[in-house]
């Protein structure tokens, strides 16, 4: 086996307190979200390169399209997951609406931070099965964009910056709101961090 596998996908340590996020998402589902269900998809993306490896160097015979899909997801996950850590913020940085650049901008391309607001939860609300709803940055048309994904191997088109980004399969959510999506996304909005979605806008617009 090659020695590239040094160089592996880590689990980021949350910017906050299991508990910071409270009431609106609580301590028990950002402890088994963050530990469990995060650090799997960092195993599973470790695990099929490591398998990718040890193929090339004829160690081990495998099925190269399912080990690249295994890839593909939990790589998504862990990717997503990331971003979705950093988008939200305890009390004092969180909740309310945009300022800076990207406040100007939602105004611009959606007309209102209101009809931003409710076309994004209206996105969330409407994954077919499990998924993610995401605010997108595309620079060749200066201009934001959503997409909805399904589970979470194609994460969104490869060019485009993601800016915002909800969880919305039900480890997310159901230990809490039960069956009740559109009630975890009106709450949700309680916990954005708008200063690191700012800081994305401007990096990918820079």
């Amino acid at each position: 086996m090659g020695n590239t596998m040094a160089n592996k996908y880590e689990l980021p340590q949350l910017p906050y307190a299991y508990n910071a996020l409270e009431p609106f998402i609580s301590e028990k589902i950002m402890q088994l979200h963050h530990d469990k269900h995060h650090l799997a998809y960092v195993n599973g993306a470790n695990a099929a390169l490591e398998k990718l490896e040890k193929a090339r160097a004829g160690e081990i015979q495998i099925d190269t399209r399912a080990v690249l899909r295994d890839f593909s997801f939990n790589l998504g996950g862990h990717t997503l997951h990331s971003i979705f850590w950093q988008n939200m913020a305890p009390d004092g940085k969180r909740g309310g609406s945009p300022t800076d650049p990207v406040a100007v901008k939602i105004k611009e391309d959606f007309g209102s931070f209101e009809a931003f607001k409710a076309q994004f939860s209206d996105a969330a609300k409407t994954v077919e099965g499990s998924g993610w709803a995401l605010l997108l940055y595309d620079k060749s048309i200066d201009k934001l964009v959503l997409t909805q994904i399904e589970k979470q191997n194609m994460m969104h088109l490869p060019q485009l910056e993601i800016l915002l980004s909800l969880d919305v399969w039900e480890h997310a959510y159901y230990l809490q709101y039960l069956n009740d999506r559109a009630k975890y996304v009106e709450s949700w909005w309680n916990v954005v961090n708008w200063g690191d979605v700012n800081d994305r806008f401007v990096k990918a617009k820079g």
